[in-house]
């Protein structure tokens, strides 16, 4: 063996650097060896390179394999996915030699896909990165589902390039980048990178390696994703289990509230009897309402969830007589929502075997008012002992209220006749249980209905209207209108106002038809100066006092002169320029003024129809100062 040879395995054994290999050649060259022995010496120096490189790629091969044993090894005994994720990118990193690396995720749901592990990385912005499908160099890998790389990632115009994205990359100081795609099957959920901060040629075992860890990261996530159904499957099992074990309760509890509602009925127990026994069984409250029963209905008789109560309708015959009402259980299992129903079935029979005991009760209050309307010369006190058997307060104010059902009829309509004839059935059962209820009296009369109600604290005629169209409307599920007279006091001291309210209320209601307005409740002082021609009463003062009121109490408190400036405007034509000269003064007087009264009664009142009722309470408010000399 020449002693060239002995150099160069001496180089070798000692893992000496690429470098060291020219020193041989330049010491022969340099004594003045012979071209022979500078030529033995080059070629061993090449054998010796080839073999250094040999051994450092088997060096390579076999820390590559170590580190994907490893990786399999934590595959195996997979615990944690971010662990076994954070372990398959720092080894990445650590093989390729990589400033970085880093692996992302798709987020189905999110419709992006988002920074799930990052190694070496020192920016914020870029570990939180989340972007759009199709977007940057990951985006070119999951559309192909190809590795691609990139040696100057700003200057690549392979991929799109987005300002957030390539704010992320400028941030972490990237530049040479290689990614590889994430794939189960042929669906590709994230991809694995590996980047330096410099300009680099990956090369294809550098490629290879990272896409055997883009494998194991997808088989990690893969098993991951079967643990977690697997669990969830063993999950449902036990929930499972324990419904068929609550189940035998569920049935034993049915039959606990099966037996009590039929004890219930069977000794004449009544609705709040049945909303006691539920709520003992339902661990609940249950009550008995009016409200809330149309969306219940709308169910179909099952019950429904509103807010945290669950609701169940009580009806009968297709008309709805209220609702139970559950709070304190917003979650409520199939089996006690039969339980529910049921409840609100007795008590739909309970109500009517309390209805018919009370039509005989709804007759004489119908009677009562019949007399009222039809006979007011009756002795006083009789009247007065009639309503006293019936609980109504004969001391406080009344208001009479004319209701019907406006069903526009069709041509050719056969049915018509007697479908109006169940309407106003309909219409007089559930008027006389309102009537009941509020301590009133109801009768049919005039294809419609009249009803007698009291007036609440700080109710208005108006109010009340509008509260019985509501209620009526409700229970009958049909527009009803209303209209309602102006307050009779002690109506059984007077029972000639009754009728003559009555008369009011008629042409109320007509008018609220003629103006376009079915379905809705109302009383004269909602109908302008339309309110003041129906009233008998005829209301100047509270016509006049809702029109124009803030204006005159406006000039009484400031001693302005706006109610004049008023007139002299409207008689001027809605003219600031002419209303000057009538007024005699200045022009940004007038517009002073007239913003004043804009903020009184309102931003439309030039409007027409507020215009015309303005112009009209002027008329009145001035004929009323010439009368009283005012």
């Amino acid at each position: 063996m020449s002693h060239a040879h002995v150099s160069y395995l001496e180089l070798l054994a000692r893992g000496a650097s690429t470098e060291a290999y020219d020193r041989p050649v330049l010491l022969a060259r340099a004594s003045g060896a012979d071209p022979e022995a500078l030529t033995e010496l080059e070629e061993a120096k090449q054998l010796a390179l080839r073999v250094r490189a040999e051994l450092e790629g088997r060096r390579r091969r076999e820390a590559e394999l170590s580190a994907l044993f490893a990786t399999a090894h934590d595959l195996a005994g997979l615990r944690d996915l971010d662990a076994v994720l954070r372990a398959i990118v720092q080894r990445a990193r650590s093989l390729l030699g990589t400033e970085v690396a880093y692996l992302s995720l798709n987020d189905p749901t999110a419709g992006d896909t988002y920074m799930r592990v990052t190694e070496g990385s020192v920016s914020a912005r870029f570990q939180q990165l989340r972007l759009g499908m199709g977007e940057g160099l990951g985006g070119l890998v999951a559309q192909t589902a190809r590795p691609y790389v990139t040696d100057d990632y700003f200057d690549d115009e392979r991929f799109q390039h987005t300002r957030t994205i390539d704010t992320a990359v400028r941030d972490e100081g990237l530049v040479a980048i290689l990614g590889v795609p994430l794939s189960l099957g042929s669906q590709v959920i994230g991809v694995l990178f590996a980047a330096d901060r410099r300009a680099r040629v990956f090369e294809r075992e550098q490629v290879a390696l990272l896409g055997s860890f883009a494998a194991h990261a997808a088989v990690a996530i893969d098993t991951a994703n079967l643990l977690a159904e697997t669990r969830s499957a063993l999950t449902e099992l036990e929930r499972a289990n324990d419904i068929i074990r609550e189940h035998s309760a569920f049935i034993e509890r049915a039959s606990e509230v099966h037996d009590r509602l039929s004890e219930l009925v069977l000794h004449g127990g009544g609705v709040h009897d049945v909303a006691e026994a539920v709520s003992e069984v339902l661990g609940g409250t249950v009550e008995f309402t009016e409200a809330g029963a149309g969306t219940a209905h709308r169910a179909g008789g099952h019950a429904v969830r509103v807010g945290d109560d669950w609701v169940a309708s009580v009806s009968a015959g297709g008309e709805t007589l209220g609702a139970l009402v559950l709070h304190g259980q917003p979650r409520l299992d199939p089996v006690d929502q039969r339980t529910l129903e049921r409840a609100a079935l007795v008590t739909s029979l309970l109500l009517l075997a309390r209805r018919s005991a009370g039509e005989a009760e709804q007759r004489v209050r119908g009677e009562l008012l019949d007399d009222l309307l039809d006979a007011p010369d009756r002795d006083r006190r009789l009247l007065r002992e009639r309503a006293a058997r019936l609980r109504t307060d004969s001391e406080a104010p009344h208001v009479v209220l004319a209701a019907r059902i406006d069903r526009a009829a069709e041509d050719g309509d056969a049915d018509a006749g007697r479908r109006e004839s169940v309407d106003r059935q309909h219409l007089w059962s559930a008027a006389s249980h309102l009537a009941a209820t509020r301590h009133g009296l109801a009768s049919a009369r005039d294809g419609g209905t009249v009803l007698l109600l009291p007036l609440g604290a700080g109710e208005s005629a108006a109010d009340l209207a509008r509260q019985t169209a509501r209620s009526l409307g409700g229970s009958l599920r049909e527009p009803v209108t209303v209209g309602a007279s102006a307050p009779v006091r002690a109506p059984l001291d007077h029972p000639d106002r009754v009728a003559f309210a009555y008369g009011e209320a008629r042409r109320c209601l007509d008018a609220l038809v003629l103006l376009r307005r079915s379905g809705q409740g109302a009383a004269a002082e909602d109908l302008g100066f339309l309110g003041l021609l129906l009233a008998d009463g005829r209301d100047v003062d509270g016509f006049v006092g809702r029109t124009i009121g803030q204006v005159i109490d406006y000039d009484r408190r400031r001693g302005t002169d706006l109610v004049r400036t008023l007139d002299a405007y409207f008689a001027s034509g809605m003219s600031p320029a002419r209303t000057k000269d009538e007024l005699h003064v200045h022009v940004n007087t007038v517009a002073q003024r007239l913003e004043r009264v804009a903020r009184l009664l309102g931003p439309d009142w030039q409007s027409p129809s507020r215009a015309l009722e303005i112009q009209l309470a002027l008329r009145l408010y001035a004929l009323a100062d010439v009368v009283t000399g005012t």
